[in-house]
């Protein structure tokens, strides 16, 4: 393994590394600053720094690379690895647009090298117990949802000169921070239904920034199930929070940064014998959970999971708010295409939201 970008989500990706010690070896780590890399290597048992991407790939050679940059670097790195036969982890959100992403997809092989987004909320073993409840008809149809990330960002936090701009982060908090939650939503839900309708707003209330800082969704299910989502870098009471009303039962997800199964609580409907609410083992969230199904699948020589259209179904739904809030008008899932400004751009090629 290897790391390009020696900042603090690289952290989480030695972690993930370092919970599968017997499986995998990280060799290499990137960064443009020298000392970074060096700090970062110190803490690791033998990889060496590099100051560019290119001279690590040729010299070592790795089988996957995490790719933890701001978003706008994503697109050009993902390529170089995967041109090279490497697979790619890499840090959400996956990069600034869906034009972005195809592009980036275009440079996978058949069968593989693939690349690889980090959504690892959906990855405890308490979100796969839902699943599972769900599809047994055990909680019945999913009626009402609400999904909610709301979380506190000072100035400070915006002075790092990639934040908040279109441009370099590709967008606000919907983009950089809901985005873990509104994937976690539309996984639960994905084996029963898929999001039809968006409707939105945005605002930038507090921060001096080009992208929103709140935003506020309608949302409608194939179903016909609504779900209402909120994102804000503006909420001192910080909460990440998912409701689904089922037929049969409410369940709720309450958490901040990751969860185990005490977060999730059933709450059966009147006359509803009582739910197998705990699943079989207590995973909770986390980057080494995530990794577990990425290296199975690069050893099965297999797509793995939040690859492919299922990593891409979050970033429509992120493209087709901002375009609800731009516009004024609801967005249907797949409206979205090449030719369409906001398939280039998250703020429509220069209509800013908000």
């Amino acid at each position: 393994m290897a790391i390009v970008g020696a900042g603090a989500i690289a952290d989480s990706h030695l972690a993930a590394y370092q919970a599968h010690c017997d499986d995998v070896d990280l060799v290499a780590v990137a960064d443009v600053d020298e000392a970074r890399a060096l700090a970062f290597c110190a803490t690791t048992d033998h990889a060496k720094p590099y100051p560019d991407l290119e001279s690590l790939l040729v010299e070592q050679e790795p089988d996957l690379v995490s790719i933890c940059t701001p978003p706008g670097l994503h697109v050009e790195q993902t390529k170089k690895v995967l041109d090279s036969g490497a697979w790619v982890w890499c840090e959400k959100p996956p990069c600034r647009s869906l034009a972005e992403y195809d592009d980036m997809i275009s440079a996978e092989g058949d069968g593989g090298p693939y690349a690889s987004f980090v959504y690892q909320q959906r990855s405890g073993s308490a979100a796969a117990h839902f699943r599972d409840l769900l599809a047994r008809g055990e909680l019945g149809r999913p009626l009402v949802a609400h999904c909610q990330t709301t979380w506190y960002r000072d100035a400070a936090y915006y002075s790092v000169p990639w934040r908040g701009r279109w441009a370099t982060e590709g967008g606000g908090p919907a983009m950089g921070h809901g985005i873990h939650q509104m994937d976690l939503l539309l996984h639960l839900l994905a084996g029963e239904t898929e999001w039809a309708e968006v409707q939105a707003m945005t605002a930038r209330l507090v921060h001096d920034v080009e992208t929103e800082d709140v935003s506020a969704a309608l949302v409608r299910f194939e179903s016909g199930a609504l779900a209402t989502v909120v994102n804000s870098v503006l909420s001192p009471d910080e909460v990440s929070r998912i409701r689904i009303d089922c037929e049969r039962a409410t369940v709720e997800l309450t958490h901040l940064y990751g969860y185990v199964a005490e977060n999730w609580r059933y709450t059966p409907a009147p006359r509803v014998a009582e739910i197998p609410t705990t699943p079989a083992e207590d995973v909770g969230s986390s980057h080494a959970a995530a990794f577990k199904p990425v290296l199975a699948a690069h050893r099965a020589g297999k797509r793995p999971p939040c690859s492919g259209r299922d990593g891409r179904r979050v970033l429509e739904f992120v493209a087709s708010l901002y375009k609800a809030a731009s516009t004024g008008q609801s967005v249907s899932r797949g409206e979205i295409r090449p030719g369409d400004p906001f398939y280039r751009d998250m703020a429509g090629a220069g209509v800013k939201a908000g």
